[in-house]
Parts: structure tokens; sequence; C-alpha cells
């Protein structure tokens, strides 16, 4: 049961045990559904939920179901935020390894796969068969590609990841 807020350290530690003791079970339930039940991503939740309710403790309500809105709230949110986070990001496509193809050997496999990466690279515009010339094959860094181009930095870097994501399409569909 939740008391009115002690500002002592002891208080707010107490006040704090009180609040997870009462709530955190209900909050990841709920994180839990919200998650699809991914049980450590509901639990990190839950961990930041109450890290947010220690930092804003004078924010909490004090009735319990007050509370228990409150952290339910900043719960809902921090799901939102990761979803949003995810979708605002793109996934990394990486390139493909291609150290397992034989050097100097003259395999039927080596020649299929040379020919997929040609004709992937191909497909590719020349402006993306440059920057991934420039930053895989030469191994320059996105700073060093970027000052050659002559554009920031952040440019370069998406324009990698579109570029290797067409190279990648273009592998899929040969």
């Amino acid at each position: 049961m939740l008391r009115a807020p002690d500002e002592s350290p002891a208080g707010r530690a107490e006040r704090m045990t009180a609040l997870h003791g009462d709530h955190a079970r209900a909050v990841l339930r709920l994180l839990l559904v919200l998650t699809h039940h991914q049980r450590q991503t509901a639990e990190d939740l839950l961990q930041e939920t109450m890290l947010r309710a220690w930092r804003h403790l004078d924010s909490v309500p004090a009735e319990p179901d007050a509370a228990r809105r409150w952290l339910v709230a900043v719960a809902r949110r921090l799901v939102i935020d990761g979803v949003r986070l995810r979708r605002g990001r793109p996934a990394e496509v990486h390139l493909v390894d291609m150290t397992w193809i034989p050097g100097g050997e003259d395999t039927t496999g080596s020649a299929l796969a040379s020919h997929a990466i040609r004709r992937a690279l191909g497909r590719l515009s020349p402006a993306q068969r440059r920057l991934l010339t420039e930053v895989y094959l030469v191994g320059r860094s996105a700073e060093e590609v970027a000052g050659r181009l002559g554009v920031p930095i952040g440019t370069v870097k998406s324009r990698t990841h579109y570029a290797l994501r067409a190279l990648r399409t273009g592998l899929e569909a040969a």
C-alpha cells in the first residue's frame, strides 16, 4: 500500500519498493501482451518503466489505482517508442560474404556465384555501384567517401544501406 510521499531517501526507497511490489506483476503482464510474449523485451521495458518511476517519483500519484494507471501509461509509451524506433530505422543489410568463393579454382559453383554477383551489380545504378566499390572493395570509411563525394556522412550511410538492400534483392532474384 502506498503512502503519502516522504522526501527523505529512505522514504523514496520505501515508496518505490511498495510501488514495485504492488504493480510490477500487472505491468509485466500487460507488457508481455504488448510485446507478443517476448519475455526478455517485456522485462527490459518493465525495468525502464520502474526506472522512470524512480526518476519521477514525485509525479507518480500516491493513490494506488492512479499510480497503476501512471505506470501503465509509461510502459505503453515505451512500447510505442520501441515500435517507432524499429520502423524509423531500416534493418541492416549485410553484403554477401564472398570468402567462400574459391579464388583460383574454376568450378561451376564459383562461376555461378560470380555470374549472380555480376548480374546483381549490373542492376544497381552507377552511383550505387560506385558507392559500394568505395566502401567495400576499396575499403574507405563513410567519412572518407562523404568527403570525396561532397555529401554529408548520413547521406553516405543511407545510400550505402539502400545500395546493399538493392544488391541483396538482386542476388535473391538471381
